[in-house]
């Protein structure tokens, strides 16, 4: 079963940084790709950017936070991570982790919610001007 547990979200101001953490359990590398989602209030859940557990530095974002976040993990810690910098005040929002196995992946494609089986409880962000 696997397990998703986040952590790091918090208020700041615009311009300014956070680092959200995911201890995640209960997968086997190289066959489940990792990602963030988040929901902003009022707002369908919107996909933010997601990683292959396997490796080869394959990780994707949506163009809304391309160069500004980076996801990465430490198979180590069993530990997903996403660095939110020059946060803006339409970043505020609860954020989730979300696991996907790769045959769902790869049928519906890394940006759909219905792709990802298991999620966090989620952790909120709030991004003021």
């Amino acid at each position: 079963q696997v397990q998703l547990v986040e952590s790091g979200g918090g208020s700041v101001q615009a311009g300014g940084s956070l680092r959200l953490s995911c201890a995640a359990s209960g997968y086997t590398d190289s066959t489940y790709y990792l990602g963030w989602f988040r929901q902003a209030a009022g707002k369908e859940r919107e996909w933010v950017a997601s990683l292959f557990t396997g490796g080869g530095d394959r990780t994707y974002y949506a163009d809304s936070v391309s160069g500004r976040f980076i996801i990465s993990q430490d198979n180590d810690k069993n530990m997903l991570y996403l660095q939110m910098n020059s946060l803006k005040p339409e970043d505020t929002a609860m954020y989730y982790c979300a696991a996907g196995d790769i045959a769902a992946i790869l049928r519906f494609g890394v940006r759909t919610r219905g792709s990802y089986g298991y999620w966090g409880q989620g952790t909120q962000v709030t991004v003021s001007s």
